[in-house]
């Protein structure tokens, strides 16, 4: 059977716009296309906010936030 179907991904499940017509529980190889394409920048709006709970995350760019703002260059002697 080589049928195209569209639908909505939700998490790890696929929701189709139309029943497939296969018993419940059967097996299939799927192959995934995107329908939309998003505009330049919207990839990074929706992750905004993904590392927002992971304590280490943030302690790396509490650490390069501070690397950034010291004045590692040597000091030149008049």
């Amino acid at each position: 059977m080589g049928k195209k179907f569209t639908g909505i991904v939700r998490g790890s499940i696929i929701e189709l716009d139309e029943s497939p017509g296969l018993a419940d529980g059967e097996r299939v190889k799927i192959e995934l296309e995107t329908e939309s394409h998003l505009q330049w920048g919207e990839g990074i709006k929706r992750s905004a906010g993904a590392l927002a709970e992971d304590v280490e995350f943030g302690k790396a760019m509490e650490q390069i936030q501070l690397e950034r703002k010291s004045d590692s260059r040597p000091a030149v002697e008049l």
